[in-house]
Parts: structure tokens; C-alpha cells; sequence
């Protein structure tokens, strides 16, 4: 079974040229159930650059659907078994202004689109920029 991956290295997602946001905004809680985007930026901004792209976008994936540890394994492979959207069409990039930097090794942190950091990055010509997915065609 082939294994497909989101994950990049050396990169910067940068936010989508339709996004509505000028800074990064904490995206918002509706009822009782965190939404996709509330659960990436949960994790993104308490650990930054210690998860890669697969590691979130499974752990939203497996915490949605209640998967208890020992489900995991198993279904983070039957998960990866066909090609699975990436950060360039997560909520964060398209709605909410934050880019998305892929270390050397993979790993991911958040950087609003405001900040000096993210503008550095953007303009870092040794650095692989990618946009993300804009909202309308």
C-alpha cells in the first residue's frame, strides 16, 4: 500500500490571495465542537515546530472520529493510503491569515501574516513560498 504525504520541508505556506484576514485571528469555537481549524490552531500555537503536517492533520482527523490509541496505528496508515488535502486548503491559510513554515525537518509553526517573521520568510529567496488554495475559483 503506498503512503501519501502532506508534509513539506523548507516552506512557507503563505496565506491564500482571497483571504479575508489582515492578522492572524484565533479562529472561532461554534457550540460545543471545535471545528478543523480551531483544533490545527490549538495544537500549532501551544507546540510550534515540533509536529509535522501529517502529525496534525491525523490527530484532528483521529480526535474527530474518537479513535482510542490502540485504533490509531492502523488507521494513520488506511488515513495516508490515498492523497489527503494539505495545509495549502486548511482554514488557517484560507480564512483565518495564518501562514504555515515547514522547517528542515517538516516540522510546522503558525505565523500570523502580519508579523515580521512572516514577511521575512516571504521574501526569503532560499525558501520554497507556496500559496494557499483562495476560496472562490
Amino acid at each position: 500500500m503506498k503512503i501519501h504525504t502532506t508534509n513539506y520541508t523548507n516552506t512557507l505556506i503563505a496565506i491564500a490571495d482571497d483571504c479575508p484576514a489582515s492578522r492572524g485571528e484565533i479562529p472561532p469555537q461554534k457550540g460545543d465542537a471545535k471545528s478543523v481549524a480551531a483544533r490545527q490552531f490549538e495544537m500549532l500555537s501551544q507546540k510550534p515546530y515540533q509536529y509535522t503536517s501529517d502529525d496534525v492533520l491525523f490527530q484532528v482527523y483521529a480526535d474527530r472520529n474518537d479513535l482510542t490509541e490502540s485504533e490509531r496505528p492502523a488507521a494513520r496508515q488506511q488515513f495516508f493510503s490515498k492523497g489527503q488535502p494539505c495545509f495549502r486548503a486548511s482554514p488557517l491559510t484560507k480564512r483565518y491569515g495564518w501562514g504555515i513554515h515547514s522547517d528542515e525537518n517538516g516540522r510546522i509553526a503558525l505565523l500570523g501574516c502580519e508579523t515580521e517573521a512572516y514577511e521575512k520568510l516571504a521574501n526569503d529567496v532560499t525558501l520554497q513560498v507556496v500559496k494557499a488554495m483562495k476560496s472562490s475559483r
